[in-house]
């Protein structure tokens, strides 16, 4: 059965025929994300025929050991399971090319073998550039391709780019990348990758909001409470993650992209049409309307910054965020985030965005709640239940993919009690499989000239704009706001819950 919430969301072209190249191909990126995507995409048919998959990275590696690695990693990873046939098919348009990012020649040479490939088609051809390596190497990645003509069009063909995050680092350096890249490539062949924009529920929220008429109407500060966005994550730095997230944090790690691109989707207004910038336009004044938290004062009553203590995650025993692999053991980085925010607009003024993202949490889970205002307690006031509050959309982005609605309903029996309960929508359950990886989606966009699900330049910096206020005044103030912990395994320090109290409100159970 077809899903429809993946048609007709937007009226894009089909996805072409190319050659991908994946810079920082023997990362973990590419071995467990990118290429097991293209594998699933063509066991579903939708791979376009022809496309070629080049892997450039600074190892040495023959075809054959490099195909090897990527084939055991999609026996574990693959949605679809691992076809030993199909895959023999489909390594055949897989190669490697060593080089070192900083080699000019490197890059030449890529030039030349996609010349080759593109005489062997019969003529020029499409490219997509997926730069998946280190963020410091982004910027000579891009002027090397400009340097030897990969990032210009052929007559009738394409030349695009995909960026990985983190896109930045502040806005001072998202500035300053975007330049390299405008510099490199069009505004329109620049594809700046959010994978949260390519879950199913993510991309359902337009559709969700816009083509149903139960709920635009009450989508208004009138009618909702609040709204509330958790990124709960169980696990800690397994895997050697600590020295880059030490570096990062919650903050800039999840809330400048991930999260502000959800909050953007729930808060923006209705797009003139779903054209790429119809979306993105109303996207990016929801990002310019979010009221400024640019004093110390401020973001101490807004946000809570925390770390978490040794506990217990699943029964097991976990250190402290302190004494994590690579973690510095007087670090002041946050694990755990909780921001009260406010956008300043005519449909929303009054109603608080309350967003939390946290490391070593009870449960791993990323979901919406829009709580509604409850109805006066005037008829039922005296009934059991009558009390439970408003209603309830929830829309679960991850690891459960789909959509409920809390309302109240009487108890059966003889006398009249009222009890809370939920209309449940599951995306596997009710289409009968499960939902298409992100970046199967966002890859297949891409190829397709579709970058509605991409964030654009002014998104990105007006993003950090929001976040450069928080970050200075955590780091650069002589009286920044203190760090609060929480044992590991719990939902997180009681100054986040505290937060929520102030306005009489509490976090959602997850």
């Amino acid at each position: 059965m077809s899903n429809p919430f993946r048609e007709d969301l937007v009226s894009r072209s089909r996805a072409e025929a190319c050659t991908v190249v994946i810079f920082g191909a023997t990362g973990d990126l590419t071995h467990r994300k990118l290429v097991p995507a293209l594998y699933n995409l063509a066991v579903d048919g939708e791979l376009p025929h022809g496309v070629k998959i080049i892997g450039f990275a600074r190892r040495e590696k023959s075809n054959e050991v490099f195909r090897e690695g990527l084939e055991e990693l999609n026996k574990e990873v693959s949605r679809s399971g691992h076809d030993s046939e199909l895959w023999s098919e489909y390594q055949e348009s897989i190669e490697y090319h060593q080089s070192e990012f900083t080699d000019i020649d490197g890059y030449q040479r890529l030039a030349d073998r996609l010349d080759a490939i593109d005489r062997e088609r019969g003529g020029a051809g499409n490219r997509l550039f997926y730069v998946a390596s280190a963020p410091e190497f982004f910027d000579v990645i891009l002027e090397s391709l400009k340097a030897v003509g990969l990032s210009n069009s052929a007559e009738g063909y394409w030349s695009r780019v995909i960026v990985e995050k983190p896109f930045g680092t502040d806005l001072a350096t998202a500035q300053h990348l975007n330049e390299v890249v405008s510099n490199t490539f069009d505004e329109k062949d620049t594809y700046r990758i959010d994978h949260y924009l390519g879950k199913e529920t993510a991309q359902n929220i337009m559709v969700l909001r816009f083509a149903n008429a139960i709920f635009e109407p009450l989508w208004n500060n009138k009618y909702i409470e609040q709204v509330q966005i958790t990124c709960a994550e169980h696990l800690g730095m397994e895997g050697g993650r600590g020295g880059y997230y030490d570096k990062a944090g919650a903050l800039r790690d999840m809330v400048q992209n991930h999260l502000l691109q959800l909050l953007s989707l729930v808060a923006m207004e209705p797009p003139t049409d779903l054209s790429a910038d119809g979306v993105r336009d109303e996207k990016v004044k929801v990002l310019r309307s979010l009221r400024q938290l640019d004093t110390p004062e401020l973001i101490r009553e807004n946000v809570v910054r925390a770390q978490y203590s040794a506990g217990h995650v699943d029964t097991k025993q976990v250190v402290g965020y302190r004494d994590e692999d690579r973690v510095d053991p007087e670090s002041m980085t946050e694990a755990y985030v909780a921001l009260r925010m406010h956008i300043d607009t005519w449909r929303w003024s009054g109603v608080p965005f309350y967003v939390r993202v946290g490391k070593r949490l009870p449960k791993k889970a990323t979901e919406i709640s829009v709580h509604f205002k409850a109805p006066p307690n005037v008829l039922f006031n005296a009934i059991p239940g009558a009390t439970a509050g408003g209603n309830v959309l929830v829309i679960r982005i991850q690891p459960d993919e789909g959509i409920s609605l809390r309302m109240v309903s009487k108890l059966p029996g003889t006398t009249l009690r009222m009890e809370p309960v939920k209309m449940d929508f599951h995306y596997a359950t009710s289409f009968g499989k499960g939902s298409p990886e992100a970046y199967e989606r966002l890859l297949l966009d891409a190829m397709a000239g579709d970058a509605t699900l991409f964030a654009r330049r002014d998104e990105v910096e007006e993003a950090w704009r929001f976040i450069d206020h928080i970050e200075k005044a955590w780091h650069e103030s002589e009286s920044a706001p203190a760090m609060a912990d929480f044992v590991a395994g719990s939902w997180g320090p009681k100054a986040a819950d505290d937060l929520l109290k102030q306005d009489g409100n509490s976090w959602r159970r997850l």
